[in-house]
Formats: C-alpha cells, structure tokens, sequence
C-alpha cells in the first residue's frame, strides 16, 4: 500500500494505491474519487459502542469510511474539508500519538484508532474536551491540517509552549499541560494568547500554522450585523 501527497500545500490531496484485497479507513466523507475496482461502505471503529464514544466525547464522526480494493489493484484520493496540508506518520508498533478532533485524515487497517481520557483541568481549557484521539499499532496514518504544518522535535525534558489552536499531534508519552500564557489571567487573555499548552519531552510535536477560531473571528468584523 502506498500513500503520495498531491499538490502539497493549502489544498493537498492523498492518494492511496492499494493493492488487491487490501484497505484503508478514512474519515467519513473524504473521498474524492476512486477507480472502479474500490468499494467504500461506513463502518463503527471497534463497533457501536466505540464509535458512540468517538462521537459523544472527542467530537469525531460517529463511522468511517472504509475503502477495499475488492475487485483487482485500486486507487483513492481524498481531502479534509478545509485547507491546509496532509502529513504522513509512520507507525512502529512502540509509539503511539495524541490526536485533535479534527487531525484524522486516513490510515491503514493495522492502525488503532482509540479515545484517551484527559484530567478535569484539561478538558476543560484544552479545547479539545475531555476525550481525544489515541492513535497507536503498526502502519501509515495521514493527518491534516489547518494551514501548513510544522514538527517540532523535543530532547528529554525539553519543554515547548504552544497555542492551544495550533497542537495537531504529538507523542503520546510527552508530558503537557494547560496554562494561562502570561502571569495573570486578564493579560492572558488581553494579549490574545489566552490558554497555552506546555509540553516536555522526549517526542514529536506536530502543530499548524492556522487555526480555525482565529480565522472566525477574523470572518466575523465582515459580517453585517443588526
């Protein structure tokens, strides 16, 4: 099974050759196009109540799409819904990876996809809510992005503070916290910055260049009000 990234950028696309027999599982609706030799169906990751939980706590699709190559060699191509570039991870079996609500794109079958519990402080000021995304096992995931997409590679005790918006990935066994961006929380929140998360390494942070609420608000001053 390959994966390639077409028109890296703002509005890249993956494109996933398989092999026949072999299959992918993607976010629901994010397929563009696929040759006639693919079959695509929804399906509930680890069944209905691990898809319940996906949906309920993280915020993600309730299914996914699974794509089979079942007719003889296939391929896909798909996109997220919004702008911004698609990274590829490749997964050892040993590391495994925390992912926002909306950093999901594609990966293989052997890939487990998982919702890992935050503590109170966390869930509550993360913006990602109590429960996000644990992405473990062997083999190719694709994330996506909101802009374009940055890795930061952290040593042992490292540590890294970033805006909450733009965290898109990282090692599942760095340790982070929320916390106010300056001293105070009326200057935190004056400066534009409000909640920040600190991360200590060892492990790979990957975050994006744009973030959604900052662009809505941006989008807001243009839209008449009464």
């Amino acid at each position: 099974m390959q994966f390639k990234i077409l028109y890296p950028g703002a509005f890249s696309t993956l494109e996933v050759s398989l092999k026949q027999g072999e299959a992918i599982k993607a976010e629901s609706g994010a397929m563009i196009t696929m040759t006639d030799t693919v079959d695509v169906e929804s399906r509930l990751e680890k069944g209905l109540l691990g898809g319940l939980t996906r949906k309920l706590l993280t915020g993600e699709t309730l299914f996914f799409q699974t794509l089979s190559a079942a007719r003889g060699d296939g391929e896909v191509i798909m996109a997220s819904a919004y702008p911004g570039e698609i990274h590829i991870l490749e997964l050892d079996g040993a590391e495994e990876y925390i992912l926002q609500k909306d950093g999901f794109l594609a990966a293989e079958e052997s890939v487990d996809i998982s919702t890992k519990a935050q503590n109170l402080t966390k869930g509550l000021f993360s913006g990602e809510g109590f429960f996000i995304m644990r992405i473990g096992g062997q083999g190719k995931i694709a994330i996506s992005t909101y802009g374009g997409i940055h890795k930061i590679s952290l040593a042992p005790g490292e540590t890294r503070v970033i805006d909450n918006n733009h965290m898109v990935a990282w090692s599942a066994n760095a340790n982070y916290k929320i916390e106010k961006a300056s001293s105070g929380w009326i200057s935190s929140f004056t400066s534009g910055e409000g909640l920040v998360c600190r991360i200590q390494g060892p492990g790979d942070v990957y975050i994006q260049t744009r973030n959604s609420p900052g662009f809505g608000s941006w989008l807001r001053q243009f839209i008449p009000t009464r």
